[in-house]
C-alpha cells in the first residue's frame, strides 16, 4: 500500500496546514498537499510511469476534499461531497494497491542506515511510511471528518453562523479538537503494540472524564440553553466517529 501511504502523508500535512484557520491557509494547504505527495513519492522510489499516473490521479480527490470540506466547515454545505471525495481517493488507491511496488529509494536506504528502535526498523520501510501517513491523518484529517459529521447533524455550527442561532453543544464540551487527536494516536499506538485492552481503557477514560460535564446539563433548558440530550448527542457522535477512524487506521496498519 505504498501509494496509499504517500497519499495519506500529503493529505495529513495539507489538513495540518489549514488547522489553525489562518488567512490563506486553504491555498497553502493545497500547495503543501501536492508538493508532499510528489516529494514523498520520489523519496520512496516510486517514480515510474504507472506511479506517476496513479498518484497524479489521486491528487484530484485530495484537492476536491480540501475544497469541499473547507466549504462545509465555513458555510455548512458540501459535507457529503467532501466525505465522498475523501472516500474516492482512499478507495482508488486501495483498489490499485496490488500494482504499487515496495518503498525503495532514499527513504528505504535511510531507514536501513538509521539506528532506529527495532520496532520501527524491523517493520520495513513500507510499513513505516504507512504508519506515518496514518498518524498524520489521525492528527489532522480525522478532526475535519468529525467536524463535518457534527455540522451535518447541527451539533456544531459552521464558521459563518449568525449569532442569533443560540448556544451549541460545542460550547459546552471544551477541548475536543485537542483530545480527539490525542486519543486517536493513543489508540493507534497501543493497538500496533498489541495492547488492545489498554486502548479500550483510553476509550473508557474519556467517558469518565466527560461524565461530570454531561451530568451538569441534566436539568438544562432546551429553549434558552442546551439540555443533556443535545450535549450527549454531540459527545457520542463525535466520539464514535473519532474511534472509528482510529480503529480503521489500525486495521490498515496491522
Amino acid at each position: 500500500m505504498t501509494w496509499l501511504a504517500v497519499w495519506l502523508v500529503g493529505l495529513g500535512l495539507a489538513d495540518l496546514v489549514r488547522a489553525g484557520d489562518r488567512p490563506r491557509s486553504e491555498r497553502a494547504a493545497r500547495v503543501v498537499g501536492v508538493v508532499a505527495v510528489v516529494v514523498v513519492a520520489a523519496l520512496a522510489g516510486r517514480w515510474t510511469a504507472v506511479d506517476a499516473v496513479v498518484l497524479l490521479g489521486s491528487l484530484v480527490p485530495l484537492l476536491l476534499w480540501l475544497q469541499y470540506s473547507q466549504q462545509a466547515l465555513t458555510t455548512g454545505s458540501g459535507h457529503v461531497a467532501a466525505l465522498s471525495w475523501l472516500a474516492v481517493g482512499a478507495a482508488w488507491l486501495l483498489l490499485l494497491s496490488g500494482w504499487s511496488g515496495p518503498v525503495a529509494g532514499p527513504a528505504a536506504r535511510w531507514l536501513a542506515w538509521a539506528d532506529l528502535p527495532p520496532a520501527v526498523a524491523g517493520a520495513g520501510a513500507g510499513q513505516a511510511l504507512l504508519v506515518l501517513g496514518l498518524l498524520l491523518a489521525n492528527l489532522s484529517t480525522a478532526n475535519v471528518v468529525v467536524r463535518l459529521v457534527l455540522i451535518a447533524i447541527n451539533a456544531l455550527p459552521p464558521a459563518r453562523v449568525t449569532p442569533d442561532l443560540g448556544p451549541h453543544a460545542s460550547d459546552q464540551l471544551r477541548g475536543g479538537r485537542l483530545l480527539g487527536p490525542m486519543e486517536r494516536v493513543l489508540i493507534l499506538g497501543l493497538g500496533l503494540a498489541g495492547q488492545l485492552g489498554a486502548a479500550g481503557l483510553v476509550i473508557a477514560a474519556k467517558g469518565l472524564i466527560r461524565f461530570p460535564e454531561l451530568q451538569s446539563k441534566r436539568g438544562g433548558s432546551t429553549v434558552e440553553g442546551l439540555g443533556i440530550d443535545a450535549v450527549t448527542e454531540y459527545f457520542l457522535v463525535g466520539s464514535f466517529i473519532s474511534w472509528l477512524v482510529a480503529l480503521g487506521s489500525l486495521v490498515l496498519a496491522a
